[in-house]
């Protein structure tokens, strides 16, 4: 049996939309579709050929396309990879995991700008914060929205990326127009210049005649995530087809132009990759003509607290719970954690602890992930050996205020007003008030929506 790419796995399961389940007969067992919930999309021919292939020789098939249609005449181009379920040795089903690349109306127009009723893209206001350099994000947002230059927005994995690119498109004269994502480092080189650019029919086997994401997104937006994980000799290419401002798609000698804004992303410092060779120089510059930056979550402690409101609040009215927020112990552990997943993480962290949470009123550290607790505890170690350099002389008086402090603003934080905050630190309401009056603490209000 052939082994399975871990690396292609995992792209995989970074940026799929679907799956399709099939058993050792050949029988569908299982099919979602996450980006389209309106059940018309259905596997067809083209959809399963890929899984009786697989059932019948045992070797995953990694990053291919195909175009679905729809009951309604909408048409899909999906990428996808396909691997065996082997039991005993013996393959006992086949799972294809798919990602869509465009989402259309029928065969011809496609449209990607989608609806209120349709999973809607991310506008400004999806981007509530109380850091002064995500606000300074948000205001940089709405400046290059009115612009047409291309925009490198720079951060590190899971600080929300796209969430500012469609903000920008949201926000700018191309509402109206399609929005197209394309993460570099999810697919190879040549499937890549394949999607971006289109193909002709006979190109290469198996080849048809498909328009590429240049072509699909004229009058709109693209953007290009992880730009820094793009193949040199397809950054030659790219830049190539941006100065022109034409495409010609794989295997065809005629061109077309387009009119497309370039929104593109790195999850490194790009003058460093610029330096590693890993970006081309001439590319960076011309895709940065408009930079923004995203600070990491560790670089905007008090959004943490924020964030985990919110996230709180989604999950209970997503699991019909009532959690009142997390414990004194987990908040200090939340505040002294490195976050090397940034936003995605927490997001991650607290709907995993509502999994596991039951009646419970309150996310305690049995609730977190082993792997966190390790290295919370860890960076806690730190935290207290540089608090113990620093803090020498501060009296038990100052210690254990500032202690009573810190945990007034987590029951703040942490529940919905001051009376349950009062229950929660098992003191009066009145006492509590006072206790606020000294330290000059108030109860802040919840945020709608953050990133």
């Amino acid at each position: 049996m052939e082994h399975l790419d871990v690396k292609q796995i995992l792209n995989v399961f970074n940026y799929f939309d679907g799956a399709v389940i099939a058993d050792e007969t050949g029988a569908i067992v299982y099919y979602s579709n996450q980006r389209n919930q309106r059940g018309d999309w259905t596997p067809n021919a083209a959809e399963t050929s890929s899984l009786q292939q697989v059932l019948k020789t045992g070797k995953p098939i990694y990053n291919h396309t195909e175009r679905l249609s729809s009951t309604g005449g909408r048409v899909e181009i999906n990428t996808y990879s396909t691997l065996p379920i082997v039991r005993n040795d013996k393959v006992v089903g086949a799972v294809k995991l798919f990602r869509c690349v465009n989402a259309g109306n029928d065969g011809g127009e496609v449209t990607l700008c989608r609806t209120e009723t349709e999973s809607p893209l991310y506008c400004l206001s999806d981007i509530v914060t109380t850091s002064s350099r995500m606000k300074e994000v948000k205001q940089q947002v709405l400046a290059v929205a009115s612009m047409d230059s291309p925009v490198m927005i720079c951060g590190e994995t899971g600080t929300g990326k796209e969430m500012v690119a469609q903000s920008i498109h949201t926000s700018s004269s191309r509402v109206q127009g399609p929005f197209l994502s394309q993460n570099c480092a999810a697919i190879p080189s040549t499937l890549l210049e394949s999607l971006l650019f289109g193909t002709v029919r006979g190109a290469y086997t198996g080849a048809e005649d498909r328009p590429g994401l240049f072509e699909m997104a004229d009058g709109g937006t693209l953007f290009l995530d992880e730009i820094n994980s793009m193949e040199p000799a397809m950054q030659a290419k790219l830049l190539q087809v941006i100065e022109s401002g034409s495409v010609t798609r794989v295997g065809d000698h005629r061109s077309c132009t387009f009119d497309v804004r370039i929104l593109s992303a790195a999850n490194e410092e790009p003058h460093r990759c610029v330096m590693e060779k890993k970006l081309r120089e001439d590319l960076f510059y011309r895709l940065s003509t408009l930079q923004i930056h995203i600070p990491p979550l560790r670089e905007r402690v008090a959004d943490i607290g924020y964030l985990t409101e919110h996230f709180i609040a989604v999950n209970n009215s997503k699991m019909n719970k009532n959690v009142l927020g997390v414990s004194p112990e987990v908040f200090q552990r939340f505040e002294q954690y490195n976050w090397p997943g940034n936003v995605r993480e927490l997001k991650n962290i607290v709907e995993g602890a509502f999994n596991i949470l039951g009646d419970g009123r309150f996310i305690r550290e049995e609730h977190l992930p082993q792997y966190v607790r390790q290295r919370m505890k860890k960076a806690e170690k730190v935290a207290v050996s540089d608090r113990g350099r620093s803090d020498d002389f501060i009296g038990l008086k100052e210690r254990v205020e500032g202690y009573e402090k810190q945990l007034i603003q987590t029951a703040l934080r942490s529940t919905k007003n001051v009376y349950q905050a009062a229950l929660f630190l098992k003191i009066s309401k009145q006492g509590l008030y006072y206790k606020m009056k000294k330290y000059g603490l108030s109860r802040q209000r919840r945020g709608r929506n953050m990133l």
